[in-house]
């Protein structure tokens, strides 16, 4: 199963007790053996790196952590791990994000589903178009996290538009992000840009951006730009912000989101005998 399953690369962060909480997360919710790469662009002080080192020698995870001396931004350092990824997808996590049961396997199984899925985005309290339960809106981390998991699994399947991926958590396709040609580390110092002009170089190749609906990530905070990020997007992109500003006003995902809610509410305990008849 685990060797199915995509590479998770997590770009380390300096917060060191985000990051902690990541990988406690990822721990518990991931299956053995899944390949993870912790990335670091020099960002860890000694603190994440206690944390990571602690972590690395009591994982289930084929974990692996490096540590550039110096750093040469968060666009170029992530370039250069997918690159070293070749034609694998790819699930990049953010270093402040925290998944769900079976956020991973869900992933994978939007991509088989569909050839022409480039990214598959799950949902996030703080995942702006992707947001749940109010879009567009940072929304308190779940209460119930497994609860969440299993309505959201209960869901059928289906694979939404987004306007463009999100970086609370993305799975790429690995051949795809080869035929766009990487992350344009001239242009953008933030993984958010990049992510959304590797996006939109995807939907004019004919790939398409999706929502894994029965997927979902945590997290604290959405994702910001650089400065002048939004500026290059806006000028290569110029119809970007209108779609996403109509997106968020006519809310397509409306109707999904309610279905989620109502699960949410009313899904009954979790089947404590499952395992006996597996």
């Amino acid at each position: 199963m685990t060797s199915t399953l995509p590479v998770v690369v997590v770009p380390v962060g300096v917060d060191d007790a985000s990051l902690d909480a990541c990988l406690a997360a990822l721990e518990a919710h991931t299956p053995p053996g899944t390949r993870v790469w912790l990335a670091d662009d020099a960002q860890s002080g000694p603190r994440g790196q206690a944390i990571v080192e602690r972590w690395l020698a009591r994982t289930a995870l084929q974990a692996h952590y490096t540590r550039r001396q110096r750093s040469v931004g968060e666009t170029a350092h992530l370039d250069e791990v997918l690159a070293a990824c070749g034609d694998a997808d790819v699930a990049v996590l953010a270093s402040d994000a925290a998944p769900l049961p079976g956020w991973l396997a869900r992933l994978a199984a939007c991509l088989r589903a569909d050839g022409a899925i480039a990214s598959a985005t799950p949902w996030s309290n703080a995942g702006e178009t992707a947001s749940f339960p109010r879009i567009g809106e940072i929304n308190e981390p779940p209460a119930d996290p497994e609860r969440l998991a299993r309505a959201a699994a209960a869901l059928p399947g289906a694979t939404p538009e987004l306007p463009t991926a999100l970086t609370h958590a993305v799975l790429l396709r690995g051949s795809a992000r080869r035929r766009a040609g990487g992350l344009d580390v001239d242009s953008y110092g933030s993984w958010y840009a990049a992510l959304i002009d590797l996006s939109l170089r995807f939907s004019g190749l004919g790939w398409r951006n999706v929502l894994c609906e029965t997927a979902v990530v945590a997290r604290l905070r959405e994702g910001l730009p650089a400065d002048g990020d939004l500026d290059v997007i806006a000028a290569r992109w110029p119809a970007w912000h209108a779609r996403v500003a109509h997106f968020l006003m006519e809310d397509p995902l409306r109707a999904t989101r309610e279905r989620l809610e109502h699960l949410v509410a009313t899904l009954g305990p979790p089947d404590a005998q499952g395992d006996l008849f597996a």
